[in-house]
């Protein structure tokens, strides 16, 4: 005989404990345990639970069932866009606290100043990078870590120095998943394949839209690249192919941006370290964010960023996220940089020339960070799933969809292109 005592209505009850009843809970035990430590079952076919459901950003149902050729015609779960914004400070001196339920950022107080704190409810953020000496309490960190807001920690050029994230995401199966696919160079290799594909296919097609006087011949040339790049053998093959595409890329792409950084751009050439002109400064500017985006976007599925396929993995690198703008580069940041400049949102004044290379000034990064956001904030039609997203959201899905990859749950993993 078993007895429960139930405290808060001050009764007690038998129950009759037999051997079969011992059994079929040992035998549920067995099942459970089973189930958290196996493979996770596959998600629900169509089922209308799915829409609502929190969970549905994270298992993919439409999208895992469309890529397995179960569901033809995904439906459009997914918002379109994040309800919240992207809190980039970059005042040096400005310091972060939290009242309430807000996020205060009060500047540093200069004699004969009446700068006031700006306050941003914490619910309406989703993520805030410190850029240089800009500062933080650590009950502001607590708050944004129960709040599940991404923190990351900028050098003064935007590099990602360190990434606060909240212990709640972290998932042991997962990773594993992550190191046997990447450990296996078969799968590393049809992961890189797919997503050199993809860059490749992407820069012509910008190379295309945008380029005043274009030969068919380059085209041509980039169409084969992405087409070797289908069956390269190995790594090194590839990058070899990549490499070509990207020096035929950067050859022409001088020709996209109007006036007088263009040619400069044509006659030197992408160099970064450091960048001698504006072109090349705001191409490494927005490589380098667009990179701390993907390290969160792969933080929030739930993957390691320091685990690549096609970058190889050196200590501090983020190869997976470079790995995951590769497709992304030419639609955000050089879209961006080729968009800012011909529309006069950066001009030369907003640049100045430093021992460290060509910078923009505290304007030119205003300006840059406003285009960057429009750029992060477009919508843009998802080829095989067919309903819109913006690129951030876009950035989300894909690192979500290469974690699926990783477990197993589907093999056809696709990348975005534009038309």
């Amino acid at each position: 005989m078993l007895t429960a005592y139930y405290a808060a209505t001050k009764t007690r009850l038998d129950f009759p404990f037999e051997e079969s009843v011992r059994e079929e809970a040992l035998a549920t035990l067995a099942e459970a345990r089973e189930t958290a430590g196996g493979k996770m079952p596959l998600p629900l076919l169509n089922d209308p639970r799915c829409v609502g459901c929190s969970m549905q950003p994270v298992c993919l149902p439409d999208e895992i069932n469309h890529q397995l050729g179960l569901n033809p015609n995904p439906r459009k779960v997914w918002p379109p866009d994040d309800e919240g914004i992207q809190v980039v400070a970059q005042t040096q001196g400005v310091k972060v606290g939290i009242r309430a339920d807000e996020l205060v950022f009060s500047p540093q107080q200069w004699a004969g100043t009446d700068a006031k704190p700006y306050c941003v409810p914490i619910s309406a953020v989703n993520s805030l990078s410190l850029l240089g000496t800009v500062q933080i309490s650590t009950q502001a960190v607590h708050a944004l870590a129960a709040a599940k807001v991404p923190l990351a920690f900028l050098s003064s050029l935007g590099r990602l120095i360190a990434l606060a994230e909240p212990m709640d995401s972290v998932s042991a199966r997962l990773k594993g998943a992550q190191v046997r696919a990447l450990d296996n160079k078969d799968s590393r290799l049809d992961l890189a394949r797919r997503l050199v594909v993809a860059k490749i296919t992407n820069q012509r097609t910008l190379l295309n839209r945008n380029h005043v006087d274009l030969d068919s011949r380059t085209l041509e040339e980039l169409a084969g690249c992405a087409a070797n790049s289908c069956v390269a053998e190995n790594i090194q093959s590839l990058l070899g192919y990549e490499g070509k595409a990207a020096a035929l890329y950067f050859r022409f792409f001088g020709g996209m941006i109007k006036g007088e950084l263009g040619g400069r751009f044509s006659k030197i050439g992408r160099q970064r370290r450091p960048p001698p002109d504006p072109v090349n400064a705001v191409l490494s500017m927005a490589y380098t964010t667009l990179a701390n985006e993907c390290v969160s976007a792969l933080k929030i599925a739930g993957l390691e960023p320091v685990m690549g396929a096609m970058h190889s993995n050196i200590p501090g690198r983020p190869a997976l996220a470079l790995d995951l703008m590769e497709p992304f580069r030419p639609l955000i940041a050089d879209s961006l940089t080729i968009t800012a400049f011909n529309k006069g949102e950066l001009v030369p004044g907003y640049f100045q020339d430093t021992t460290m290379g060509c910078r923009l000034t505290d304007h030119g990064r205003r300006a840059f960070y406003k285009a960057y956001t429009r750029r992060m904030e477009t919508s843009v039609t998802h080829p095989e799933f067919g309903y819109k997203l913006t690129y951030r959201r876009m950035l989300i899905l894909h690192a979500r969809m290469i974690a699926a990859w990783f477990a197993g749950d589907f093999t056809n993993l696709s990348f975005l292109t534009t038309r």
